[in-house]
């Protein structure tokens, strides 16, 4: 995977920044072997806020967040990763995807991150919601997330 660019979902940096999740094993292991190969692990400013909303909400597997232990997990990603900017550029490609694939309500959240891979020339997604993204199968393909 060296020299791969690979686009980081939500999902997988929570479950790596939370020791009790179900999956902090697997998306820990997948990161560090991403590291470790070269790849550069990508996000978006979505993802950044989507983590923070889910670390500040409530309990993630009975762990909680203050906002600042929240934003210094953050800023672990954000140093580890590209941050790819969501905005302007991205929006000719969310808005062809939703035309395209009839995305309504909450999918557009899934259809935003494939908009924003597309506007950065990013084609692997690392996520462990497969079945979200199996629409856009033709446009993306999904990083294997196994320890």
């Amino acid at each position: 995977m060296a020299a791969d660019r690979i686009f980081i979902d939500t999902n997988v940096l929570v479950a790596a920044s939370v020791e009790a999740h179900p999956s902090h094993a697997v998306a820990t292991a997948f990161l560090e072997r991403l590291a470790r190969d070269g790849a550069n692990a990508c996000i978006s400013t979505q993802v950044c806020r989507e983590f923070l909303a889910v670390l500040t909400r409530g309990p993630v597997e009975d762990r909680t967040f203050g906002v600042e232990e929240a934003l210094a997990a953050l800023g672990d990603w954000t140093s580890a990763c590209e941050l790819l900017d969501d905005g302007e550029p991205v929006l000719p490609e969310l808005l062809d995807l939703i035309r395209r694939f009839a995305v309504r309500g909450k999918q557009v959240h899934d259809a935003n991150i494939v908009a924003t891979m597309r506007a950065h020339g990013v084609t692997v997604l690392a996520t462990l919601n497969g079945s979200d993204f199996r629409r856009f199968d033709e446009l993306i393909s999904l990083a294997p997330l196994v320890s």
